[in-house]
């Protein structure tokens, strides 16, 4: 295992400066019993091309709106210290690129929800790389999935924070998957901008109007349409607001 367990799900925590947003220590939880029965799945969404200057760019470049299907993924860690259950959990951005081949497995997901996306995720696929639980949280770096879920084990490590005394070997409970860094984004694309955003989009039926960042925030694994990943990724090109 190359560092303590860091991601959070169960046990996550809001945003600090998300605005409106509701600090708490644990992430949204659902009965293990309605999680478990949940489909493997992303969910079914919908998003129209939205906001004038996006829909001038995607006339331009002749794109037509297709079916909506998750292809990419939000990913949120911790950069700056916290104990839990005596052990840091910390894991910037930084910390990823100084592992060895800048790959390392993303470990300690504790929520059904955040599994399943987890175990839907593809060789190939990139991830925005999210500093969470900060001063100021954001998307600082695009990463890719480079091993398909797999069991992670922690969940049978007792001195692991993230340790499952109910998850047995011989049918795991949890599950991983390996990322590698790609690079970091040309700027720092903070939540406020994000979120600044997500609400002219929800009034105008942008590609943000949806996006599940603020409809389900405190989930540290989140999926990402096309649309919204690229909208996204399109801010790195434009003057911090």
């Amino acid at each position: 295992m190359p560092w303590p367990s860091r991601k959070r799900d169960k046990g996550a925590v809001a945003d600090k400066k998300e605005p409106d947003a509701k600090i708490a220590k644990t992430e949204e939880e659902t009965s293990d019993k309605e999680e478990e029965e949940k489909s493997a799945k992303p969910p079914a969404g919908s998003s129209k091309s939205g906001w004038k200057n996006w829909k001038k760019k995607e006339a331009e470049s002749g794109g037509e709106e297709s079916k909506i299907t998750y292809c990419h993924w939000l990913l949120k860690s911790e950069p700056e210290s916290r104990l839990e259950k005596g052990v840091d959990v910390k894991f910037s951005v930084d910390d990823l690129k100084a592992q060895p081949n800048q790959t390392t497995c993303w470990d300690g997901v504790r929520n059904y929800q955040a599994r399943n996306f987890l175990r839907s995720m593809k060789l190939g696929q990139q991830a925005f790389f999210y500093h969470s639980n900060c001063k100021e949280p954001g998307i600082v770096a695009l990463v890719k999935i480079v091993k398909e879920a797999y069991p992670d084990h922690t969940q049978f490590d007792q001195k692991d924070p993230h340790y499952d005394s109910t998850s047995r070997k011989e049918n795991p409970k949890w599950s991983m998957v390996d990322v590698q860094f790609v690079r970091m984004t040309k700027r720092f694309i903070p939540l406020s901008e994000i979120k600044a955003h997500h609400l002219a989009h929800k009034a105008d039926g942008g590609p943000l109007k949806d996006m599940m960042l603020f409809t389900r925030q405190r989930l540290s694994i989140q999926p990402l349409t096309q649309e919204e990943f690229d909208f996204v990724l399109s801010l790195e090109e434009e003057k911090p607001h």
